[in-house]
């Protein structure tokens, strides 16, 4: 049985692994000794796979010792690539397990990449790292691949197994070999693109359109309120034509949608192209975390004659049904709100702590708040239905944010949208 390794289990290389390991034996790699301790004892603190569902695999072995690597022959890199302050890629992490891998790497070896990046990055950054520290020749002695992930967490219908799989080599050997691997193992289309950078380059339009979509649905939004339209009666009413698409405004956070267009844009002005589009897209949903918590403290003041208020925000994370804060704009909302003196609380049956001092409580109070934000579309906020919500506020003066479009406006008394 051939021996793989998968660098990095996070929500891209825990489903990975699993789907590996029923054909090959797998080394799943993790720097974080949490993690790694707990996915042995078959716990996954991302709550995507249940403990028989880890616990049970027979053929993979979770480890934080990097000297587990030796004797793999692909190497799969499934490291995040997040932006620096100045919102340029930040290739710390790809680099380190680069370096790490061309420790173990020997002649035939294929490296494997999933990680996004700007068109060009593989064979611009990773291969010369890979060369330097193995002493061994790309194309001669081993080969480099590039297969972009499309891992939507806490989506149960759409995952690895379904998912149409892009891949990409550089050298029609490893390219078929690759391919065959992943076939193996999903049941979904294996489709080949013709280069590393083709691949590359999908991977930051896929998610650079959605950023884009949505940008435009959050400046008609704004639009609509001060035409005093409720944006959703005209979505409703669009969405009736065939080929209309669909997609709500709201805050776009998480390491994908709101990170992947500045790979992008970082490699166009390195090339000397300024991109208008899909930088004034950006700073549309950038713009949006101050829009919105400045438009609901204006509601609030006029509905309670008060500059200080109680807020209840339902969901932390950046998206819905999974744990994950990272780059959460919600969260950014009520860091600002808490810098107006608002008292905020944060409930989200998915997170555990938060930090900078913003608040996690475990129970809403009832009849308390001067104003709710539903900000996270989670299904347990759903399942706990509007009259509940309603219940944790303080008055009828108390105005209720659904930033989501989690209810009907018709089951809704006063909303903010």
């Amino acid at each position: 049985m051939e021996k793989f390794a998968v660098l990095g289990l996070g929500y891209v290389g825990l489903p990975l692994a699993l789907k590996l390991s029923m054909k090959y034996k797998i080394i799943g790699f993790d720097n974080n000794n949490n993690r790694v301790n707990n996915l042995r004892k078959g716990i996954d603190d991302n709550k995507e796979f249940k403990n028989k569902e880890i616990k049970n695999k027979k053929n993979i072995l979770f480890t934080n010792n990097h000297k587990n690597l030796k004797g793999c022959k692909i190497f799969f890199l499934t490291i995040p690539t997040p932006i620096d302050k100045k919102k340029n890629p930040d290739l710390s992490l790809i680099k380190q397990a680069t370096k790490l891998v061309s420790k173990y790497l020997k002649k035939g070896d294929i490296v494997v990449y999933e990680s996004t990046v700007y068109p060009g990055a593989t064979e611009e950054i990773c291969v010369p790292i890979l060369e330097k520290f193995s002493g061994l020749k790309y194309n001669r002695d081993f080969y480099c691949s590039y297969s972009p992930e499309r891992i939507n967490p806490g989506d149960k219908k759409n995952n690895i197994n379904n998912i149409t799989k892009l891949v990409s080599s550089s050298s029609k050997q490893s390219l078929n070999k690759i391919s065959k691997i992943y076939r193996s193992v999903i049941k979904a289309k294996v489709f080949e693109c013709k280069s590393l950078k083709v691949a590359e380059a999908a991977k930051i339009i896929e998610n650079t359109q959605r950023d884009l979509n949505i940008s435009l649905m959050n400046e008609f939004t704004i639009i609509c309120r001060k035409l005093n339209i409720n944006v959703n009666d005209v979505l409703e009413a669009a969405s009736t034509k065939w080929n209309f698409l669909n997609f709500k405004p709201g805050l776009v956070g998480g390491h994908c949608i709101g990170v992947d267009p500045y790979y992008l844009t970082y490699k166009a002005k390195k090339i000397g192209i300024n991109p208008k589009v899909v930088l004034a897209g950006r700073k549309v949903n950038d713009s949006m975390v101050k829009y919105f918590s400045n438009y609901f403290l204006k509601i609030l003041k006029k509905e309670n004659k008060k500059n200080s208020f109680s807020i209840l925000i339902l969901g932390a994370t950046f998206k819905e049904n999974i744990s994950d804060i990272r780059n959460s704009k919600i969260l950014d909302l009520g860091r600002i709100l808490v810098n107006k003196k608002c008292k905020v609380d944060f409930f989200d049956p998915h997170v555990k702590k938060l930090k900078n001092n913003l608040k996690i409580i475990k129970k809403p109070k009832k009849k308390y708040y001067d104003g709710i934000i539903i900000g996270v579309k989670h299904k347990i906020f759903k399942d706990m239905g509007f009259s509940k919500i309603k219940s944790f506020t303080k008055s009828n003066e108390s105005v209720i944010f659904d930033l989501q479009s989690l209810f009907k406006s018709k089951e809704i008394n006063k909303l903010v949208l």
